[in-house]
């Protein structure tokens, strides 16, 4: 008689990861018949010009491996939106990298130079890609909170933390999941911190075109010193209205791109053909779209703020992304997770609990809500936010 072993399987690299608070609740919400609030992507369609250009492509033969790195006329087509904003000269060829996502650009940049015994230091609430990015590189995560309700970098706590053990700073700006946004000031701060250290950086800038009441974003791309030493990673999803896509982009400094390719190239070495070449065309053609991305979405976040006006919550407006935080402590003292679990099946509004995104729970309570939605979205949205 044949016995068959089961397989051992060996301990998991990721003992304390679950399944994604984005999966969970976007997830439990299409259960149950809710309006998904949760997961960061839009209602509604990419441009209509932009589609068009993939079909024009998909049907002209442009479907088989685009380069490694990325198309070359995306890359140069980066390159040259990088000069216009940030006034930073870019080697479309050396130091621009096409990536299928901008999870994956985080990814490879981590694995680039993150190695067994670095630390990471990365700031609370802290998008949940970075730490088991990190782990799985065999570093450790150093979490420095920033306080609600301006959820803004202590830079004294940084430089406490800051140790010849510190080989990567991951920035977020403007910043998911709080909507706070980095500024001028805070670039000062990092730079000067950095001086004389050899600390490189990663600054996740996905929602870099969605800030808000006349900022200025503050890409790393716009200081020499900074940029010399940083991944700066980028979304064409976010961007676009296109989140399916995942085609995301990092700009590097040469040598540091050359690490991150050798990665890149072996978790999937390229992205969609068509797909690039449409919004590489899409780019130079349409400038004005990206410009014009602040009022769009600040329309939106305004008229849901008011719509919530009547309610319960109390909120400061985002400054930036299409997400915003309200505080609900006003109504209850439940657990935001268990109140999120609640408001999907009970009152029919999915939303993400901010709390998942801490090493520590955090004193305030606060949920997660997407307004990059339809205004029909957005009032009925507020008409259940209303009623509780």
């Amino acid at each position: 008689m044949n016995t068959r072993r089961s397989p051992v399987l060996p301990a998991s690299k990721l003992p304390r990861v679950g399944t994604t608070i984005f999966t969970v609740m976007s997830g439990l919400a299409a259960e149950h018949g809710a309006l998904n609030l949760s997961q960061g992507f839009p209602d509604f369609d990419g441009p209509k010009a932009l589609r068009e250009r993939v079909s024009h492509y998909l049907d002209r033969g442009h479907n088989q491996y685009a380069p490694m790195t990325g198309v070359p006329s995306l890359r140069q087509a980066i390159a040259g939106k990088v000069a216009s904003l940030y006034g930073r000269v870019t080697d479309a060829e050396t130091e621009v990298t096409v990536t299928s996502g901008g999870t994956e650009a985080l990814f490879c940049a981590i694995q680039a130079v993150v190695r067994p015994g670095d630390e990471v230091i990365v700031f609370d609430p802290a998008y949940d890609s970075y730490e088991p990015a990190v782990e799985l590189a065999g570093g450790r995560c150093v979490r420095l909170a920033m306080p609600a309700p301006a959820y803004r970098p202590d830079w004294n706590a940084v430089a406490d933390a800051l140790n010849d053990r510190t080989r990567l700073i991951v920035v977020n700006s403007p910043h998911n999941p709080t909507g706070s946004v980095l500024t001028a000031d805070d670039l000062d701060a990092l730079e000067s911190l950095l001086a004389d250290r050899d600390t490189l950086l990663l600054s996740d800038e996905v929602y870099e075109h969605i800030i808000f009441d006349g900022a200025e974003h503050q890409s790393l791309l716009r200081r020499p010193a900074l940029a010399e030493r940083a991944f700066v990673v980028s979304s064409f999803g976010k961007t676009y209205h296109v989140t399916g896509w995942k085609i995301g982009y990092c700009v590097a400094p040469a040598a540091l791109s050359a690490e991150f390719r050798k990665v890149h190239q072996y978790v999937t070495f390229a992205s969609i053909t068509p797909v690039q070449l449409a919004l590489a065309d899409f780019l130079a053609d349409h400038p004005e779209h990206h410009l014009q991305l602040p009022d769009f979405y600040q329309q939106k976040r305004d008229r849901f703020c008011e719509l919530l006006a009547g309610s319960r919550f109390t909120f400061e407006p985002a400054a930036g992304t299409y997400f915003q935080l309200l505080n609900y402590a006003a109504i209850n003292e439940e657990p935001d997770v268990e109140l999120a679990r609640r408001l999907t099946i009970e009152h029919g509004i999915a939303s993400i609990p901010v709390s998942v995104f801490y090493q520590a729970p955090p004193v305030d309570r606060v949920l997660r809500f997407c307004f990059a939605k339809d205004d029909a979205t957005l009032e009925r949205a507020a008409e259940l936010l209303c009623a509780i």
